[in-house]
């Protein structure tokens, strides 16, 4: 698979030009006669507005409410840069209102904010939560975000997401489901060494348990070794993972085990650490842009090992864009008031199973003519696959249906798939 090489003056003639930022609003009716700016504006307008006041469901009716998400940041964790703060955070933000719109057709205003008490956080979003279908959080850093997430959740009655913590769970989830199933273990019966304990980290453990994983079978190390009850060091968060174990280092608890998750930073893992797996051993190094260990280096370390990492040039790339855009889709079509983990684990077995279907020649087009076939080297869909709109999506939507979420049923989900197989067609 190619590398995408770009240079720096590339990337800031891209963001600059010919206009400053990659987002824009554009309006959806016609506004080009005396009748048509009356009826945008006053005195047309009253009408909706009276509506909404004595019927506030139709909010979704006359506005754009049902297909907005905010995706908001304070820019304490962004992508590898870290406290970057919330302007330098916003191309970030903007870029995910590009995959929003690109992938699933939701429009989105990013919003930087310029205050990090988790408090503070969840009084400025939830105030603002009128506005929005959905509210998608990013880039804020741990163990802020642990409080921020919940506490917002129950300020308001539309979907919270933190993608930190659940997007990089849900896709590696997948591919961590298949991987199993290409090596012939059940999860319930593996061992997981973690490198890792952000939001990602966290966010993967308790997803991977609410798939079938036992506590007592996931390991996690921070910076200072592993996360153990003899830790006296630990916040909230980390309690949660402290496990009973003689294990002092990461290469002590990845001995033996069949998986490793890695969310940390270059250069944590050995060859020899790779060799000391068992069989056929899943090596997830997801940091970026560097991961734990490099793609090839894992696999001249031994020949049985399955490896994904965070990176676009080779196999296997644990990618976000796989997920909160259908995530959003589903959840905003039926009107959901919240993301809960059932919906989560829909969306990866959504994923797992589509991964296993041919692949359509359109997402070979895509990739220079590269083909794709469930396997080693092909453990999650490609980003470009259109279908991924009907599965994921339909996934939870049914899932959120079938939870108590939705405020406006999935009734058919058969219809629903078609529809938006429809409106995103190959």
């Amino acid at each position: 698979m190619s590398k995408v090489k770009l240079t720096k003056e590339e990337s800031l003639a891209y963001h600059e030009k010919p206009i400053p930022g990659k987002t824009e609003v554009v309006s959806t009716k016609p506004c080009a006669t005396q009748r048509e700016l009356s009826m945008a504006y006053t005195p047309g307008v009253a009408e909706p507005c009276r509506e909404i006041e004595k019927h506030p469901e139709d909010v979704y009716r006359y506005t754009n409410k049902g297909n907005l998400v905010a995706v908001i940041s304070d820019g304490t964790a962004v992508l590898g840069l870290g406290n970057i703060g919330p302007a330098a955070g916003k191309p970030v933000m903007e870029g995910k209102g590009v995959l929003f719109k690109r992938f699933a057709g939701i429009d989105v205003f990013d919003i930087e904010l310029d205050v990090h008490d988790p408090e503070k956080i969840i009084e400025v979003c939830a105030a603002i939560a009128p506005t929005f279908g959905g509210i998608n959080l990013e880039d804020i850093k741990a163990p802020e975000c642990f409080a921020v997430e919940p506490g917002l959740q129950k300020r308001v009655d539309i979907p919270v997401f933190h993608d930190d913590q659940h997007g990089t769970a849900i896709i590696s989830g997948a591919a961590l489901a298949n991987g199993l199933e290409i090596v012939g273990k059940k999860l319930k019966d593996v061992r997981v060494a973690m490198s890792g304990s952000g939001a990602a980290a966290v966010g993967c453990a308790w997803h991977y348990m609410a798939m079938g994983l036992p506590a007592e079978n996931l390991i996690m190390c921070d910076s200072k070794g592993v996360v153990s009850t003899d830790r006296t060091d630990l916040n909230s968060s980390k309690r949660e993972f402290a496990r009973k174990t003689k294990a002092k280092t990461l290469a002590d608890v990845m001995k033996g085990a069949d998986v490793f998750i890695g969310l940390s930073v270059a250069g944590t893992v050995t060859p020899e650490m790779v060799r000391s797996m068992a069989k056929q051993p899943l090596v997830f190094a997801m940091a970026n842009p560097d991961p734990e260990i490099g793609y090839e280096e894992a696999k001249a370390a031994r020949a049985d090992v399955i490896m994904a990492t965070g990176r676009s040039d080779f196999p296997n790339q644990i990618n976000n864009v796989l997920g909160f855009p259908f995530i959003f889709r589903g959840a905003l079509d039926v009107r959901a008031s919240a993301v809960n983990r059932a919906m989560c684990v829909a969306a990866t077995e959504a994923l797992a199973k589509l991964t296993r279907e041919k692949v359509p020649e359109q997402v070979s087009r895509a990739y220079d003519g590269a083909k794709f076939e469930f396997g080693p080297d092909y453990l999650i869909p490609k980003p470009f696959d259109r279908r991924l709109v009907p599965w994921v999506a339909g996934a939870v939507a049914e899932a959120a249906t079938k939870s108590g979420l939705a405020r406006k049923p999935l009734t058919d989900l058969a219809a629903y798939r078609a529809e938006l197989a429809r409106k995103f067609p190959v």
